[in-house]
């Protein structure tokens, strides 16, 4: 499908979407917009009906970049991500959203020289805290990469964001504009 002018590259989890707008490779609105629930199927009826209200105030969008979901640590939680973005899905299409693209994160990520952490890169942080537990050290080099992510947006983009699911959802369309045709 050839390369649209307007998209909007989403970043979702359970309880929000970061977004980026985009029109003519350039990045013209950025935020999050977050919603309540303490069951996932509140997340689930929340997240429709929010996510519904905000394309319908960029009426004229058509096109979504989302980031894929992928299995991580735990079945409930990628289970219910996958209901939570369903109901995004199916919200965005309720409102004129007719092309949905996807990315998986580590291609993104890679894209921005911001993939995995490197043997040495991942020596320093041990180094620098040592006897701390394994579970510990992922934590922190998931803050070192969310770090990351945040200063490619802030330098590429000359923004100020501090919120990293919003850098992501940014990171979303800057690898859109330059790689469309690979997106899901």
């Amino acid at each position: 499908m050839e390369k649209t002018n307007k998209f909007i590259s989403i970043d979702a989890n359970s309880t929000s979407i970061a977004f980026a707008v985009w029109e003519n490779d350039s990045l013209t609105s950025h935020g999050k917009i977050s919603w309540g629930g303490k069951t996932t199927y509140e997340k689930v009826y929340w997240a429709s009906h929010v996510v519904k209200a905000f394309f319908k105030h960029y009426g004229d969008m058509d096109t979504v970049v989302i980031e894929h979901t992928v299995f991580m640590n735990s079945p409930k939680t990628a289970a219910d991500l996958a209901l939570v973005q369903g109901a995004i899905l199916g919200a965005m299409t309720t409102t004129g959203v007719h092309m949905i693209k996807s990315i998986n994160p580590i291609a993104w990520q890679t894209f921005i020289k911001n993939g995995r952490l490197t043997t040495p890169e991942k020596q320093v942080i041990r180094n620098e805290n040592p006897g701390k537990s394994d579970a510990w050290y992922k934590n922190k080099e998931r803050e070192f990469r969310k770090l990351r992510t945040i200063k490619f947006v802030n330098d590429r983009y000359k923004k100020n964001v501090s919120d990293n699911d919003v850098a992501d959802a940014i990171g979303i369309g800057h690898y859109a504009i330059f790689n469309w045709d690979k997106l899901g």
